[in-house]
């Protein structure tokens, strides 16, 4: 979906791209000066003990903005961060800064890992300051996917290749079960593991976040009597899609409506417990849970009509009706393009990091890129009474620019705090000079990717004609 740019801004922005090359070295400023904001303070300091304890070249407030700078660019190299530190350093006349990239990959070795999530949840909290609750409950969406690694030793031991390949003939995938938020969109929390591990045994790690209030949306590859119980357990409710049996059959049960009932759902064997619950998990879980199973039609235009079930522990037909639960069911299709938007706008679909513990925290960058834009979209919406579900996320993806025009020498007025929300729109960076041509990609390119890269064929007048 493309999003203009709001009115407000058309005519500051007109002039973009002759404003980009000049400004490229001040990057960093620009990204530590638009997202500060939105982050607790003193959060990026040094540390009193250990390895970042020291005043180095690349602290880590540095290390992060430029490791995010990295992230929200793919394929940016090493030295395009480190040449805004050298001229940083050449301004302020202290010690020169070495070319090589070697103390920039050391320093974000040191970045702690820990804080990362501390900086995830804070822009999750400024996102969801404004976020509405639906019918009084906080959704929150489940989902899974998977990322590609580097083809290391390192790698493959921790996540290796899926089983139906030969060794050696793919690279190590990483998966991943993520909970957005319904509201705002943002990445709540995730878990991760190897190929071999489902995905409903990476969701039980996330079960403490579900509390009172909040209602758990995901599609029938996550619907099981154990999950619907541990979220009960957790007065926490559930609308799932079911398999086909046992819900299939609407003719037991308590009417509640056309094609609305209550049934009575009995807990599975023993022998039937998952391997990954516990037997004193097991035992807690209660023999019977009454839900709800609601059937209808997604008719949507031009596409044929299909027949829908859920399954919902929302017992109450008067205070959820089943229309607006198969609504918000179909809103559920959101996470895929959730998930779109940071594998395939922000370049998450293969990281780059060539040792597992490194990979995750490329991984937790690119989580808070995410959240930290989607919380600028908040603020778009909000300023503008714009629905969050009409702005496009490629546009401020690509945000730097629109940033730079922020803090240039230009008769843009520098004291509009309404300029920090410009980037909602739709725009696109031309490529650098001198290049001769798209990059030689060393893995297999997807048909977008390939059809992006390929030069036009040259007219028939033109070509070049075959030796006879």
């Amino acid at each position: 979906m493309n999003t203009p740019f709001f009115p407000a801004f058309r005519v500051r922005l007109s002039a973009l791209g002759a404003r980009v090359q000049p400004l490229r070295q001040q990057s960093l400023l620009h990204l530590d000066q638009l997202f500060s904001p939105l982050l607790p303070p003193g959060i990026l300091s040094q540390a009193d003990e250990g390895p970042n304890r020291r005043e180095r070249i690349y602290t880590v407030r540095r290390t992060f903005f430029g490791f995010l700078y990295q992230v929200l660019n793919p394929g940016c190299p090493g030295r395009e961060v480190v040449h805004p530190i050298q001229a940083l350093f050449a301004l302020q006349g202290g010690r020169g800064v070495d070319n090589g990239t070697s103390g920039w990959c050391q320093a974000r070795t040191r970045l702690p890992g820990d804080r990362l999530p501390r900086l995830r949840c804070a822009a999750v909290a400024h996102a969801e300051k404004t976020a509405q609750p639906w019918r009084g409950l906080r959704v929150k969406v489940i989902d899974g996917t998977s990322t590609s690694l580097p083809d290391t030793a390192k790698n493959q031991r921790a996540y290796p290749q899926p089983g139906i390949q030969k060794p050696g003939c793919s690279f190590p995938l990483l998966k991943l079960v993520g909970v957005f938020s319904m509201a705002t969109g943002a990445l709540l929390d995730y878990a991760k593991g190897n190929p071999h591990q489902h995905e409903l045994n990476l969701l039980q790690k996330l079960l403490d976040h579900f509390k009172a209030g909040d209602l758990a949306l995901a599609d029938r590859g996550f619907d099981s009597y154990t999950l619907l119980a541990l979220l009960w357990l957790r007065r926490a409710h559930s609308l799932f899609s079911p398999a086909p049996a046992p819900a299939a059959d609407l003719r037991k049960g308590k009417r509640l409506g056309k094609n609305d009932r209550l049934m009575l759902w009995r807990k599975p064997w023993l022998w039937q417990r998952p391997r990954y619950l516990s037997k004193a998990v097991w035992k807690g879980i209660p023999q019977e849970l009454t839900v709800r199973v609601v059937r209808f039609t997604l008719a949507v235009p031009g596409f044929r009509a299909q027949s829908v079930t859920l399954v919902t522990t929302l017992l109450d037909a008067q205070a959820y009706p089943a229309e607006e639960l198969a609504r918000l069911y179909a809103r559920r299709w959101r996470i895929e393009l959730w998930f779109r938007d940071l594998k395939t706008s922000m370049g998450m679909e293969v990281l780059r990091c060539k040792s597992p513990g490194m990979a995750h925290k490329e991984l937790e960058m690119f989580f808070i890129a995410y959240n930290l834009i989607r919380a600028l979209m908040v603020e778009a919406g909000t300023l503008y009474d714009v629905s969050l579900e009409r702005l496009s996320f490629k546009g401020p993806v690509d945000f730097r620019a629109a940033v730079q025009c922020r803090h240039c020498a230009s008769p843009f007025p520098k004291t509009a705090e309404a300029s920090d929300c410009a980037p909602a729109g739709n725009h696109r960076w031309r490529s650098g000079a001198g290049s001769s041509g798209p990059p030689r990609a060393s893995r297999c390119q997807t048909r977008a990717q390939a059809l992006s890269t390929t030069q036009p064929a040259a007219p028939l007048d033109e070509r070049t004609p075959a030796p006879q």
